[in-house]
């Protein structure tokens, strides 16, 4: 049986690349994605693939360098979600084949329909999300398409605009690209701004690529696993963001790098050609 049903399937292919949408799926019992499963694979995981830390009762906005710590491992944090009041992120997790199979089981499902729009897939990476209830993700932006598929629990993640300039501006993309962290402030004047999906378990929302979000656990713990891949639209903007800050840097001007369907080609084959100038790296 296939993990997205056909009606999923056509939904995604109408809104693919640049439009959210809400999706259903058939891993919500999937024994991958049990708590004790998420227990074991993180103890098998390499370390700096593991990300935890306090998400409750946490302000929107809050810099990542002040995120309480809980004072557990991850492992423990996992354990304990319960009451941890925490978020664990296992990033990469494909590290582990059977992870990996399923990744591509379900990214293979869809591969025809995003390749006839944005070519085929690179860097396929997955994650998993375990929240205790009320936990807060920061609002921050993805530099790949992903869908998030909810397994336990309920959350709501609200979406902005990609790109929206009055959120996440040029500059933002340059800091970020050349090193800068991907989280961002906020402003009680956005959440007008924002567009609220909740997903359960057998649920899914298609987040586009550049879409500021944010997530709030409701009243359980939340498993939910991200899937994610780039385009050579998406390697390529990257790219010429980095060839941007570059040239911001010698007291230059540059433009934006063109939005979908455009390319980006000629900046990013900059970019690339500075990078093997070893004092412009």
């Amino acid at each position: 049986m296939d993990v997205l049903p056909s009606p999923s399937k056509q939904l995604f292919q109408n809104i693919y690349p640049e439009t959210a949408g809400h999706l259903l799926h058939q891993l919500g019992d999937h024994p991958l994605l049990t708590l004790d499963a998420m227990v074991s694979l993180a103890s098998r995981m390499k370390a700096h693939t593991l990300e935890h830390n306090g998400a409750v009762d946490v302000p929107l906005g809050t810099p990542t360098t002040k995120l309480p710590h809980n004072g557990l491992t991850t492992v423990q944090t996992i354990e304990q979600i319960e009451t941890a009041r925490s978020w664990v992120l296992l990033r990469e997790i494909e590290q582990d084949p059977a992870y990996a199979a399923l990744m591509r089981d379900v990214l293979g499902e869809i591969e025809p329909l995003i390749a006839a729009v944005t070519g085929p897939m690179h860097k396929l990476r997955a994650y998993i999300f375990i929240s205790s209830p009320q936990a807060v993700t920061q609002l921050h932006f993805d530099p790949e398409y992903n869908i998030l598929f909810q397994a336990h629990g309920t959350k709501t993640m609200t979406l902005f605009p990609p790109a929206d300039s009055e959120i996440i501006g040029q500059r933002f993309f340059e800091r970020y690209y050349s090193g800068g962290q991907r989280y961002l402030p906020w402003q009680d004047a956005w959440a007008a701004r924002g567009n609220p999906i909740r997903i359960a378990p057998g649920e899914a929302i298609y987040v586009p690529l550049f879409a500021p979000h944010w997530v709030k656990v409701h009243d359980a713990v939340s498993i939910s696993l991200s899937l994610t891949w780039c385009s050579e639209y998406s390697i390529e903007t990257a790219d010429a963001h980095k060839f941007n800050h570059k040239l911001r840097g010698l007291g230059l001007k540059p433009g934006a790098p063109a939005p979908f369907p455009g390319r980006n080609r000629m900046k990013s084959l900059g970019h690339r050609a500075l990078e093997k100038v070893p004092f412009l790296r």
